[in-house]
This record gives C-alpha cells, sequence and structure tokens, in this order.
C-alpha cells in the first residue's frame, strides 16, 4: 500500500498543472453555504477571503481518492479543513503538505482500508510519506454533517500539521504562540490531561494521549463547539484565541 501511495505521489507531480484548471468545483460557494457551518457565520468580507483561500489551497494540494470516488463536495470540505485552523492568519501556507488521499473509510496502521484492526480516521505523512495527508471520507463527511459534536477529523489532521510547522508535532506550536505563553500553555495542557485522566471533564479522553493530540483534541472542540469550549473551559477558550488569532464563539476573526 505504501508502494501506490509513493506512486500516486508521483503521478501528481506531472498531473498538478493540468489539476489547477478543474481543482475548484465550480459550485464550491454553494457547498461552502450547504455544508460548512464556520463560513455561514462569516460577514460579506471575511466569506470572500475564504473563498479566495479554498482557491488557492484546491490549486497547490492534489486530492486524490483510493478506493473511493473524490466527488465536489470532499474537495471543498477538505479545503475548509485546511483554511478553518488557519483563517486568522494572512499568507500562511501549508508548505509541508502536497497531497491528500482518501479513504472510503477506516484504515490501519499499514494504510490498509480493508480487513481487520482499522481503526484510523486520518494520518498526517512522516518518512516515505511526508507531505501526505490520509483521511477517512466518511470521518470527513460526518465531522462537518453533525453538527452537535466536538469532533472534526480533518480539522484534528491539519492541526497537526500546523503544530508540525516549527519541524515537530508536540502540542507546541512555537510558530503560532509567543515565547511568554509557552509555559501558561503547557501548565494549562498538562491540568487538563489530568483532569482528563481523573474522568473530569467533557474533552475526548483521546486529547490525553500526548500533548500533541491534545492540541489537536481541543482544537477540533474549538472550531466546532467554541460557545460550549468558552463555557465550561474559559482559560483553554481565551488561550486557543490567541494562538489562532480568531474567536469563533462572537462569529469570527
Amino acid at each position: 500500500m505504501i508502494g501506490l501511495i509513493l506512486f500516486l505521489s508521483i503521478v501528481n507531480m506531472f498531473s498538478r498543472h493540468k489539476l489547477k484548471k478543474t481543482a475548484v468545483p465550480d459550485s464550491y460557494r454553494e457547498l461552502l453555504q450547504s455544508h460548512v457551518r464556520y463560513y455561514q457565520q462569516l460577514n460579506a468580507t471575511d466569506k470572500l477571503r475564504f473563498e479566495q483561500q479554498l482557491q488557492r489551497f484546491l490549486k497547490r494540494t492534489h486530492i486524490e481518492g483510493v478506493g473511493t470516488p473524490v466527488e465536489p463536495l470532499d474537495r471543498v470540505l477538505v479545503a475548509a479543513s485546511a483554511i478553518i485552523p488557519i483563517f486568522g492568519f494572512k499568507n500562511w501556507e501549508y508548505f509541508n503538505l502536497t497531497n491528500v488521499i482518501l479513504y472510503p473509510d477506516t484504515f490501519d496502521s499499514s494504510y490498509q482500508y480493508e480487513g481487520n484492526n482499522r481503526n484510523i480516521l486520518g494520518m498526517v505523512g512522516s518518512g516515505p510519506l511526508n507531505g501526505q495527508m490520509i483521511l477517512s471520507r466518511s470521518a470527513l463527511r460526518e465531522g462537518f454533517s453533525n453538527t452537535t459534536d466536538k469532533s472534526n477529523t480533518a480539522i484534528h489532521e491539519f492541526v497537526h500539521l500546523l503544530d508540525k510547522a516549527d519541524g515537530y508535532a508536540d502540542g507546541m506550536p512555537t510558530k503560532l504562540l509567543e515565547h511568554s505563553y509557552s509555559i501558561p500553555w503547557l501548565k494549562l495542557v498538562h491540568q487538563t490531561i489530568q483532569e482528563m485522566a481523573e474522568g473530569r471533564t467533557d474533552i475526548n479522553p483521546y486529547g490525553a494521549t500526548n500533548e500533541a493530540e491534545f492540541f489537536a483534541v481541543i482544537s477540533e472542540y474549538f472550531f466546532e463547539r467554541p460557545d460550549q469550549l468558552a463555557e465550561k473551559h474559559p482559560e483553554l477558550y481565551k488561550m486557543l484565541t490567541h494562538i489562532f488569532q480568531q474567536d469563533p464563539a462572537k462569529g469570527g476573526v
């Protein structure tokens, strides 16, 4: 399966120029308005900026399906997942991403999407898969169709990419967080992980795995249910508004 993914990457390099002409669905604006709550809540000026960033992302990033078709909605949702975490920054680009590969559903640690022991919804590649992201297509869609939960797999993975922008996915996004905030952030992270381990919080317990997973999980919560996070975890919410330069509970950047 790794060989197949690498082969697709080589093919993508030669086909990217051609794909730039077809990567952006004609219906992208209608799809955003119908399926992306974050976009719906933006004002007219910010909606235009979001659309421009979506077009740029889709022209720079190849999206390929393995075992599943890639429909216009999938392209729009992948791009929206990428843009939402970086919307508070001007001119940010995912320099560490070239391809997004969609699988039909869950996959295993060997990148197999058939058989048993499939429990992975998304993954940022490393080593020979550096620059690749693998996502479950069903999880991608579920992340935007369920507006009552605190989860969004694709946003989770793009936050890992942001975290990795300084070279390490370690839950300390130094490219986004000034040095003076580093110690307070780590203190808050470790305090919350302890509360999670003791079952005293509503945050997804997977976030207690390590600091990197905590950052990705709490970021999902921040963008999916900002009002609830601000009410139940005001310190975390305030820190994340600083990290992402956004205040989604108030409907914008």
